[in-house]
């Protein structure tokens, strides 16, 4: 008799669990990414040569961009360490 009810139990908790609904909610995130348009350039105005002198010592300048803001992209090497740090023409540094 228990093991009649034991089996009961067990097919009833079984079926029960079956019939429940699921709701999955999903969250669709559209990304949006802006990148402005740089194109590259020979050579970068003095003002940042020099920024980048003093903020960076021992920096080499490997290439340069500009975009349409006159924003400058500029790729650097410092100590063997490669990086992109960006300027407007006065030399000053942004953060992006």
């Amino acid at each position: 008799m228990k093991k009649l009810m034991i089996t009961a139990t067990i097919v009833l908790g079984t079926l029960s669990m079956q019939a429940g609904t699921t709701f999955i909610k999903t969250t669709k995130v559209q990304l949006e990414t802006t990148q402005e348009e740089y194109k590259e350039i020979d050579a970068v105005p003095a003002a940042i040569k020099t920024a980048l002198d003093n903020a960076y010592p021992g920096v080499k300048l490997e290439k340069a961009y500009v975009n349409e803001k006159k924003e400058y992209k500029i790729e650097i090497v410092v100590r063997e360490v490669k990086s992109v740090v960006y300027t407007d023409a006065q030399g000053n540094i942004l953060k992006k």
